[in-house]
């Protein structure tokens, strides 16, 4: 006998009356800059000091503050809190007009596509005609002085762009003010990189100038841990949600001390999808069950390289899709690039997209390799003919596939819309 079924209408009404657990779900989001943040304070004097030039002696020198360490470390937020307070406070101190503009290296992978985002970032006039680099660069410059203001900028993932760009962009970008006469100095630089190494393909004299002035962020210990997750659970769940319990046994999971990576972008990462599985469950708080289903559906691996691929092309991530399936499908440790061509040009046709050609195949995997997603080498002794072979050392590929497969179809989506 037929029962009657709830309509559309009627399924909303009951998803939006639904309690939820959350006051603010952004506040543990990757995007969120929070009002303060805990184990990092040393690092903020650290900014402080480098640019206070622009209160004691505005446009003396151009400074150059290099930040290093791991993913989750808190490079970015850092570099975004300093940003966001300290030129609020110059200005109140002494009526200077200093702005911060915060550059992701990866989605602005060229050093056109960086100039370009600067001068939109520090509100620069630019012609509606095509500019070359370094017309805008003038620009912003010129700007900069014909309204007596001081740029900070933060390049983001600078080691991406070093190896992509290559060293004479980074020149171009590290050494603003060395042919130029002039006695103010009105752009400042901050460069966040995952180490050191990464930096080491350029000359000896622009590696010199970025480790002169270098913060390096350790990873978090799970003391640390609990008390970022402490304040980022006040400020996302409303009370009695979230006990003591459960975020210490995130934070012990992760923490450095305890033989975890340190992430505190992976613990709060953890803790918000604990929250969407306690409350898909109907539940009035999170329990220790929750955050071990949650740490189940992550992956410290995929935490890291999904920071990598964020603004990665979509037939980029079409290759690296192609990879996945193919060693996954084979069990070996290598498959060579003409199989992963084919997979790619299956997938396009499965997705309805046209193959790019050969040659841009290539860089996509060039790319990847240089932002440690993927291994690739040239095939020596014991492979008839010469070619590449594509590896991923790390797993689980499963977890993988379904992560790259959600974001090209979400990628898709809002393209087509």
């Amino acid at each position: 006998m037929y029962s009657e079924q709830p309509g559309v209408w009627d399924i909303i009404e009951e998803e939006i009356n639904k309690p939820t657990l959350f006051r603010n779900r952004e506040s543990l989001t990757p995007e969120h800059t929070p009002e303060t943040l805990p184990h990092r304070e040393n690092e903020i004097r650290q900014l402080v000091s480098a640019f206070k030039h622009l209160i004691t002696s505005p446009g003396s020198i151009s400074q150059r503050v290099l930040i290093v360490g791991g993913v989750g470390t808190g490079k970015t937020v850092t570099a975004r809190v300093f940003g966001r307070d300290f030129p609020r406070k110059v200005k109140m101190k002494t009526g200077i007009d200093v702005r911060y503009a915060h550059v992701n290296c990866h989605r602005n992978r060229t050093l056109h596509n960086v100039v370009a985002d600067i001068a939109k970032q520090l509100d620069v006039p630019l012609p509606t005609r095509g500019l070359s680099v370094k017309e805008m660069y003038d620009a912003i410059l010129g700007y900069l002085e014909d309204n007596d203001v001081y740029a900070i900028v933060t390049l983001d993932e600078f080691h991406y762009f070093a190896s992509i760009a290559g060293s004479d962009a980074v020149y171009f970008i590290v050494r603003t003010y060395d042919a130029m006469d002039t006695g103010i100095k009105r752009l400042n630089f901050i460069f966040i990189s995952l180490d050191t190494q990464k930096l080491s393909l350029l000359d000896p004299t622009t590696e010199s100038y970025l480790l002169r002035h270098m913060i390096k962020l350790n990873p978090y210990t799970s003391d640390q841990l609990y008390d970022i997750l402490k304040y980022r659970a006040q400020e996302a769940f409303y009370e009695g949600v979230v006990d003591d319990e459960v975020l210490r046994f995130i934070a012990e999971y992760e923490g450095v001390d305890r033989n975890g990576g340190g992430n505190a972008r992976h613990a709060i990462e953890i803790l918000l999808l604990a929250g969407d599985i306690a409350e898909s469950e109907g539940s009035g708080k999170i329990a220790l069950e929750h955050v071990r289903k949650a740490i189940m559906k992550t992956s410290r691996e995929i935490i890291t390289v999904a920071e990598s691929i964020l603004y990665s092309p979509l037939h980029e991530l079409i290759v690296l899709w192609a990879i996945i399936k193919l060693l996954r499908r084979t069990g070996k440790p290598f498959v060579k690039m003409g199989d992963v061509e084919r997979e790619y040009e299956m997938l396009c046709e499965l997705l309805s997209e046209q193959p790019r050609k050969h040659t841009q195949v290539y860089e996509y995997v060039m790319n990847l390799k240089k932002a440690g997603i993927i291994d690739a080498r040239t095939s020596g002794k014991g492979t008839r003919g010469r070619t590449t072979l594509i590896s991923i050392h790390y797993g689980p590929l499963d977890l993988f596939d379904k992560y790259i497969e959600d974001l090209i179809y979400k990628r898709m989506k809002v393209s087509r819309k």
